[in-house]
């Protein structure tokens, strides 16, 4: 008997229209940015609107026609979320390039503030080779799922040589120590120089590091999800399995010691602390993260040579004695601001009032340390308040790099607290959907990988916040998408492309059967009787 013909619903559909849709509203966000910076400076639409504007979005339809062509089954959130926020940087940038304001040019003048770096042609520049390596990725990740198409290397051919890969994250973060190439950018140690080009190569490693980490839990998440002894309520693993986080912790140690990046440490360890808890789900290892954390934190503050670590510590309990310059001599801070003797004899005598209060401590035989920028920063949030001045009608050139550590500061003064409510809600959905992925996906590797690189941003994103609001130390990590400069806008552009690849194949129907399951038939080999 043939059975009833049963049509099983797919359970994802193709949502390029969608995408598209959403990626029209991404660029309209953009233009208006863009048009208001205009409207309020000048009267006028800006200029440059259809060089930015028209190149941002031509380049974000170039990615959505590669993606609706080879990941057509891709989440469809990813892009438009990618390109607005994206856009949303430029045009801040944007809005600080092009700043001629009369109380900029007097403040500059008394050299109350100094000329800022903000360049919005070369932003423009990075966001093409930005969304042309994630056209690439998209095209080289061809099925996250098999290992040998050819022309191809998708994270199941990462998967066979995590270690390697590993060893080649260590290589790029050693990188800015080599002599001759690695340089120093305000106390922390992650840049390299090559010519007239900056690089920060620990973006690029974090991508490697997921890899070596879901590459190693996928083969011990067993092993290290049994339970050794058991303290009360908390279960907490055996000892030997200790061994790979304490390997880590002294790994995210030596980082924090060399290059004397607080960020970098922290998003490291706690990059593979939350792999540990999405490979085990075993909240003990969450603890123990969280205490070794603390312990690392502590070591680092008592050694000598990381004043650099410890004055941002001190920063963050107390800004005041720091604002606009203080001078640590004898364990004690001398304020070296604009309003002390220090300070004005030091202008008398070099007629200079820019740099006055380092030199004033120089010549105190002091450590020198500014909380200018956590404070104004601080008072550029106050001073937008709920709903923000408006783009182009605050001030925000007088937070210290307003274009790149401290930009969601200044968009915080010109578009308020609802603003910046909006740009973190785009943020928790890029995570939000990028954790969808990671629990569609089929294969163990390639759910630690998708929640691996979701996680990666979502604390990226926490550790620049909270330490620009003053809820934790002051980290100098890159906004994702928003801050200015290359690396950082390379790096999550390719984190993008990987999302983009993982879902699709997480959401793309299983191939049919050659055989309807509902034209089966039933045959009985048994003989009826009287045969």
């Amino acid at each position: 008997m043939i059975g009833p013909r049963i049509k099983a619903r797919p359970l994802f559909h193709r949502r390029n229209a969608a995408c598209l849709l959403l990626l029209v509203f991404a660029m309209a966000l953009t233009l208006s940015a863009f048009a208001e910076v205009g409207l309020a400076r000048d009267g006028r639409l800006p200029l440059g609107l259809p060089l930015y504007g028209g190149g941002l979005a031509l380049l974000a339809l170039v990615a959505y026609a590669v993606q609706s062509k080879f990941a057509p089954y891709a989440d469809p959130l990813l892009l438009p979320l990618a390109v607005a926020l994206n856009g949303l940087g430029l045009a801040m940038i944007y809005r600080l390039d092009l700043d001629t304001s009369a109380q900029k040019q007097a403040a500059l003048s008394t050299g109350e503030v100094a000329k800022d770096a903000a360049d919005a042609k070369t932003q423009l520049l990075w966001s093409f080779v930005g969304i042309a390596l994630f056209v690439a990725a998209v095209l080289i990740m061809r099925d996250t799922g098999k290992s040998g198409a050819r022309l191809s290397f998708t994270p199941k051919t990462a998967q066979r040589y995590p270690y390697l890969i590993g060893f080649a994250a260590v290589i790029f973060l050693l990188l800015p120590i080599v002599p001759g190439i690695g340089t120093s950018i305000n106390g922390a140690r992650v840049w390299i120089r090559v010519g007239a080009f900056s690089l920060q190569p620990g973006e690029f490693a974090k991508i490697m590091l997921v890899i070596l980490f879901a590459g190693y839990l996928v083969n011990k998440r067993q092993a290290m999800s049994l339970i050794g002894k058991k303290i009360g309520p908390v279960s907490l693993p055996r000892a030997r399995d200790l061994g790979p986080i304490m390997v880590i912790w002294i790994f995210c140690l030596g980082v924090l010691f060399v290059q004397k990046d607080l960020g970098t440490a922290l998003l490291y360890f706690g990059l593979f602390i939350s792999m540990i808890y999405i490979a085990t789900q075993r909240a003990s290892w969450v603890l123990i993260g969280v205490g070794l954390l603390a312990a690392g934190i502590v070591i680092a503050t008592m050694l000598p040579f990381m004043s650099h670590v410890n004055q941002r510590i001190d920063i963050w309990k107390n800004p005041e004695p720091y604002f606009d310059g203080g001078c640590v001599v004898g364990g004690k801070v001398v304020p070296v601001n604009p309003d002390t003797e220090l300070f004005k004899q030091e202008v008398a005598v070099s007629g200079r009032k820019l740099g006055a209060g380092l030199r004033a401590c120089d010549k105190l035989g002091g450590k020198f340390a500014d909380s200018a920028q956590l404070m104004k920063g601080l008072f550029a949030l106050g001073q937008g308040g709920v709903l923000g001045t408006g783009l182009g009608q605050g001030e925000p050139w007088r937070t210290p790099l307003a274009f790149s550590d401290f930009i969601f500061d200044s968009l915080g003064e010109e578009i308020g607290l609802t603003g910046l409510m909006a740009l973190l809600l785009m943020y928790a959905l890029i995570v939000q959907r990028g954790m969808k992925t990671a629990i569609a996906a089929r294969d163990p590797f390639l759910k630690l990988f998708a929640g691996g690189v979701s996680f990666i941003l979502a604390l990226q994103v926490f550790l620049i916040v909270g330490g620009v609001t003053k809820l934790i130390p002051l980290t100098g990590l890159a906004t994702p998408f928003l801050a200015q400069g290359g690396s950082s806008l390379m790096a999550n552009w390719i984190l993008i492309a990987i999302l983009v690849r993982l879902s699709h194949d997480a959401r793309k129907p299983a191939p049919k059967a050659i055989q309807e399951e509902g034209m089966t038939q039933v045959v009985s080999m048994r003989q009826a009787p009287g045969q």
